[in-house]
């Protein structure tokens, strides 16, 4: 005799429901399918309200602008106009998320405001977005522009810049949504000259027109895994309204469209006067909007970006401070590093001295330090973990003659 089959939920034989969904080892009615239907929907209501609850801002607990700055001072010497422009446009981002919760029809709405950060290489750019992650609630994510090209040609697309972020977020798309975007060496996707010629410029003007869509605000399809896009694949929707992006970048060269725009006024009493007050060896201060257009920045771009601040070039006395004052200087670094093979280093202020003489001749700002201290330790690394000596003094002698030494290689 056949044995009649029974749902494995309710009991009942498949004579009493509509009908069976048959398993290797089970079966479940049409009944029983719609009750587990409906709680896996409440089930999904509910974790979605948690969710909500958890990525909601509270004003109370977001840094105000003078904390973060006072954050960002304790990594980064100087450049304290691109600190406070930064600190001030994070803490309206919180606040512009807040408001959004909470916002009824008579409202003002906030919008965003984002910014770009122009100074030369080794200011600390890209070092105060990665600073400012580690302090922040919300999803961050560095991209490097000079990857991208334009829709359809070699390279990835602008849209991966938001599967970083949703990575970055756990692919929690409404997180995402409140993130914040630092785009480093945005200066290299500038157009390659003024005339628009008839070959296509794919890795400048092409990206940064492809920019001006996620920069504006809208709702972007997005490859979960990044990379091209192809007709097939399943994309994840982003609204971009609320991610506040940053953008950085070296505009090596700049210094000559500002000489030549300062340079342009008209001839007279007044005008002689304003060019004694004109600092020439800090042009970068004087950066206007109309300097990254001759640059090569279209101005659809320059608009999508209203925050303009600069970088201070590095002078002797702040290398100098760089090497030993941050929470993570660079001396400290290399100190850390022998004392865990039980060895106490320390720097003479001569050697130190020299260092900073070696940066400010190569002009290659904080990073010039790191290459020059790797430089000079480099046998001292090598050799000590294996001697028996547990006190090492760096001497602007030492120095001297590591530094010829690897240079001599080279």
């Amino acid at each position: 005799m056949k044995k009649k089959r029974t749902c494995s939920y309710c009991g009942r034989d498949e004579n009493q429901v509509g009908f069976l969904i048959t398993g290797v080892e089970a079966n479940i009615c049409d009944d029983c399918a719609r009750q587990a239907y409906d709680i896996v929907k409440e089930a999904d209501k509910s974790l979605a309200v948690h969710r909500h609850a958890e990525n909601r801002i509270d004003l109370q607990q977001v840094p105000k602008p003078k904390e973060i700055k006072a954050y960002l001072d304790q990594y980064i010497i100087g450049q304290d106009a691109a600190k406070q422009y930064l600190s001030v446009s994070v803490y309206n981002h919180y606040k512009r998320l807040a408001q959004k919760e909470k916002m009824d029809e008579s409202d003002v709405e906030i919008e965003k405001s984002n910014i770009i950060m122009v100074g030369s290489t080794g200011t600390g750019k890209t070092l105060l977005a990665r600073t400012i992650a580690r302090l922040l609630q919300v999803p961050f994510t560095i991209v490097d522009a000079t990857v991208f090209t334009e829709a359809g040609y070699v390279g990835e697309d602008v849209e991966s810049i938001l599967s970083r972020l949703l990575q970055v977020a756990e692919f929690d798309v409404e997180r995402a949504q409140r993130g914040i975007v630092f785009v480093d060496e945005i200066d290299k996707i500038a157009r390659k000259q003024d005339n628009p010629s008839i070959t296509r410029d794919v890795s400048g003007e092409g990206v940064q027109q492809g920019l001006l869509k996620l920069l504006e605000g809208s709702v972007v399809n997005v490859p979960p895994k990044g990379g091209r896009k192809h007709p097939d694949q399943d994309y994840i929707h982003v609204d971009t309204r609320n991610i506040l992006f940053i953008c950085g970048g070296a505009f090596d060269g700049i210094e000559k469209k500002i000489a030549q725009r300062l340079n342009t006024h008209t001839v007279g009493y007044n005008s002689v006067q304003n060019a004694k007050k004109i600092d020439a060896a800090n042009l970068m201060q004087y950066i206007q909007p109309q300097d990254l257009k001759s640059f090569g920045l279209i101005p659809e771009i320059i608009g999508r970006l209203p925050v303009l601040t600069y970088l201070q070039p590095l002078d002797r006395n702040a290398l100098r401070q760089i090497l030993t004052q941050p929470k993570n200087a660079i001396v400290k670094q290399y100190a850390k590093l022998f004392d865990m093979d039980g060895i106490e280093l320390t720097f003479e202020d001569s050697a130190l001295d020299y260092i900073v003489d070696k940066a400010v001749e190569y002009k290659l700002g904080a990073r010039g330090l790191r290459s020059i201290v790797e430089s000079i330790m480099m046998d001292a690394m090598y050799e000590l973990p294996s001697a028996e000596d547990k006190i090492f003094v760096v001497t602007e002698e030492y120095a001297k003659q590591q530094f010829d030494k690897a240079n001599a290689i080279l």
